[in-house]
């Protein structure tokens, strides 16, 4: 399955359906008086979160939805009925914008959350509606109002507890498959992980989804590498766990350059939890490991982990601290954003 989490789709109401103009002929009744039926109103435009669906790749085949026109109305004051509604199904985490891709129009985060897009154009009256003490032949019906239609956009953000950031080859995606059942692409050349993914973490009791997204490099807010597109993706996490590549020979630097990405991006990264850790320490000779670790505490402010997937040296206290601080955010905000709890998921 291909990985879309953003896409533009064309969205329509029904038109109200017309009102009939009708008189009531029948043997032996010789002013049977008007008789024509409301049409009825157009169908209308839906948006629902589901289960089941992790990305938006559907929309990719199919831009335009139009609701059904109401039926028109009919002799024997019959009315017409609606028109057939129409729903998007969207997964969890999706968000509406409108055309301008910056008026938010809806933030669905929770399974059977349903909004209204676009309300169906009423019916028009029949010719009935109009019949009055001076006027007892109406020969006038109203058509049907028009629905309404509009471009939309939808936006997927994943919903994860935490969040794996770092430079390209920091080691993002063999961490996530050390301690999920997930299983990312994993290779020694940058740009290994081209979707962002997400695992479930059960540790100590605990458990918690994490999301691993594309790495980052300097400038990727002006579009460089994989840009800062995928950066959404982590938004909502509560914690971001900061990977620095231990092999490099300025760990420091790598962390900066990270940091500086987040700021550029903003939309409240800056500010959330990071836990910084130092990655890859099986490969670093204990001299040069202590002076990277040193450099790195310096920079980010804090004392960084250790961490080595290759023998899970540093693996629990990483999780623990994760834990700690996502049960954290649950208990300050028990009506947080829940995180779905896949058994595995890949795009």
């Amino acid at each position: 399955m291909k990985f879309l989490d953003e896409a533009k789709v064309f969205i329509r109401s029904g038109d109200g359906g017309a009102g009939s103009v009708s008189f009531r002929r029948e043997k032996y009744i010789e002013f049977g008086g008007p008789d024509g039926g409301d049409g009825g109103r157009g169908g209308d435009v839906w948006v629902e979160c589901v289960d089941g669906l992790n990305t938006l790749i559907d929309y990719r085949y199919q831009q335009h939805f139009k609701a059904k026109t109401g039926v028109h109305g009919m002799g024997r004051n019959m009315a017409g009925g609606k028109g057939d509604d129409v729903t998007l199904k969207v997964p969890v985490g999706t968000q509406i914008f409108d055309e301008d891709n910056e008026t938010l129009i809806a933030d669905l985060t929770r399974v059977g959350e349903r909004i209204l897009l676009a309300k169906g154009g009423n019916g028009g009256f029949g010719n009935a509606h109009f019949k009055t003490s001076t006027n007892q032949a109406p020969r006038r019906a109203n058509p049907g109002l028009e629905g309404l239609e509009r471009w939309i956009w939808l936006r997927l953000k994943l919903i994860a507890d935490g969040g794996l950031i770092g430079l390209p080859n920091a080691g993002k995606s063999t961490f996530l498959a050390t301690v999920t059942a997930a299983r990312p692409k994993i290779a020694d050349y940058p740009f290994t992980t081209l979707h962002p993914g997400l695992g479930v973490v059960r540790s100590d009791g605990r458990e918690f989804v994490l999301a691993d997204i594309p790495g980052l490099i300097e400038g990727a807010h002006e579009g460089v590498g994989l840009g800062d597109r995928f950066l959404g993706h982590v938004e909502r996490c509560r914690v971001l766990l900061h990977l620095v590549d231990g092999t490099q020979e300025d760990p420091a630097e790598a962390y900066r350059v990270v940091r500086g990405e987040l700021d550029a991006y903003g939309a409240g990264l800056p500010e959330k939890r990071e836990i910084v850790a130092l990655s890859k320490a099986d490969a670093i000779p204990a001299e040069e490991l202590e002076a990277r670790t040193k450099a790195l505490q310096k920079a980010s402010g804090q004392k960084p982990l250790i961490l080595s997937a290759a023998t899970r040296q540093g693996i629990e206290a990483a999780l623990r601290a994760l834990g700690r601080v996502i049960d954290e955010g649950r208990v300050a905000d028990p009506n947080d954003i829940p995180s779905p709890r896949p058994e595995t998921w890949q795009p």
